[in-house]
């Protein structure tokens, strides 16, 4: 069927919006729980104590990375705006129920069910945004789109302000599950299919064979080194983001810092954060994607290793401002370059393996600064572990041995889809 040119480009900029939205609520729903915790804690009925809240924690991000790495696949076989469509609405489903949550079992549960939708999204939205880059945009789509997760969790904290005292934590997962009542109906008129998938799908078609298992792909035709160092990268990607995100605080309590000034020292790091992804996709579209990433993540281990050292003043907001435009946006540059470097056909399933495999990073990072907490060595030994982390992360997406695929998004997405739809 060819869609009129009009109605196509109609589409083309829908994506952009659409998945930077879904993403948005990603980072939503994965903040509001250490939002609404001490709320939890304090439910009587519950008997929560900080053992059991932090596993409610955990099993949410087990259900993250066993979406991330289930969906891509069927991305990949059955295309990305259906998964799209189902993985929204289900994450938002459970997250409404939870609201409804009578003890901490039924809230683990849909925790873990709302993960599987959460760790879909990602590598759809990262694959769509790729396919539907400009030409030479790939770096700043990806970094653009992630901005969505920062926004979404930045609003979680300004809403729990205002919500959590006066009405009570149950409307946070209201409000978290709303705005899908707006979003889903928007994709399902705009969101279109990707343009490489309906490609793929034509010509398996045509020549009546089935689709190859995407998974299969990652280990296959010269793909295995740089998968392995796609998922040795992601781990040490997100061990920081989490570790950092979670235990900044306090390290910078044991390193001397008012209560104050460490809480806003967070702010700072999550502000470098969206400055690092803006201008980290420009770099990478001029430089490439892997050479962007190598010198993120060598940026981030020297300017954590940097906070090892007690700063007078303003300067340790500008040290922390600096760790937080390295260390947070290298890993979004590692998902921009395994866009570009898996072939369309196992594209998602790359991405997902990649952010499934780095969650377990993400669940490993507070673990291991709590411990260093606990041992009273935190500072400076915390900031010197961040620093080996990342250095580590440079050296392996080093290692990945592919430059882009093939089929790799090179033109404008319109003409893309002109030769789908002939």
């Amino acid at each position: 069927m060819t869609v009129p040119a009009d109605a196509r480009t109609r589409h083309v900029r829908w994506v952009a919006p659409l998945c930077w939205a879904a993403v948005a609520l990603e980072g939503f729903d994965l903040v509001v729980l250490g939002v609404v915790l001490p709320s939890l804690l304090k439910e009587p009925a519950w008997g929560l104590d900080p053992n059991s809240a932090s596993l409610i924690s955990v099993v949410g991000l087990l259900g993250v990375a066993a979406g991330a790495l289930s969906v891509g696949p069927v991305s990949d076989l059955f295309g990305r705006r259906g998964a799209m469509l189902v993985t929204v609405s289900g994450f938002s489903l459970c997250t409404l129920l939870c609201a409804f949550a009578d003890g901490p079992w039924l809230f683990g549960v849909l925790r873990f069910l709302a993960g599987l939708g959460l760790g879909g999204v990602l590598p759809i939205a990262l694959a769509l945004s790729t396919e539907y880059a400009r030409t030479g945009r790939g770096g700043s789509a990806t970094t653009v789109l992630m901005t969505g997760y920062h926004a979404g969790a930045v609003l979680t904290a300004l809403l729990g302000i205002f919500v959590l005292e006066r009405f009570g934590w149950p409307w946070m997962f209201v409000l978290g599950a709303a705005p899908a009542l707006v979003l889903v109906p928007l994709m399902v008129k705009f969101l279109p299919e990707s343009a490489a998938f309906l490609r793929i799908r034509g010509a398996s078609a045509t020549r009546a064979v089935r689709p190859r298992n995407p998974a299969a792909v990652l280990f296959r035709h010269g793909y295995a080194r740089a998968t392995i160092a796609f998922w040795m990268t992601s781990f040490m990607g997100l061990l920081l983001v989490y570790g950092l995100n979670t235990w900044l605080p306090e390290i910078m309590r044991a390193a001397g810092y008012e209560l104050g000034t460490a809480l806003a020292l967070l702010l700072v790091l999550n502000v470098g954060a969206v400055l690092g992804l803006l201008i980290g996709g420009r770099v990478a579209d001029r430089i490439g994607q892997r050479r962007a990433a190598v010198v993120w993540f060598s940026a981030a281990a020297v300017s954590l290793a940097l906070l090892s050292i007690k700063l007078p003043g303003l300067s340790i907001y500008a040290g922390v401002l600096l760790a937080g435009v390295f260390t947070f946006s290298a890993q979004v540059l590692v998902y921009a370059h395994a866009a570009q470097v898996y072939p369309a056909a196992a594209r998602a399933t790359g991405l997902g393996a990649a952010s499934g495999i780095g969650r377990f990073g993400g669940i490993s990072g507070p673990m291991v600064t709590g411990v260093l907490l606990t041992a009273g060595l935190a500072y400076p030994w915390g900031f010197y572990l961040f620093a080996v982390v990342a250095a580590i992360g440079a050296v392996a997406i080093a290692a990945v041995d592919r430059g882009p695929a093939p089929d790799a998004p090179v033109a404008t997405p319109l003409r893309d889809e002109r030769r789908v739809s002939g």
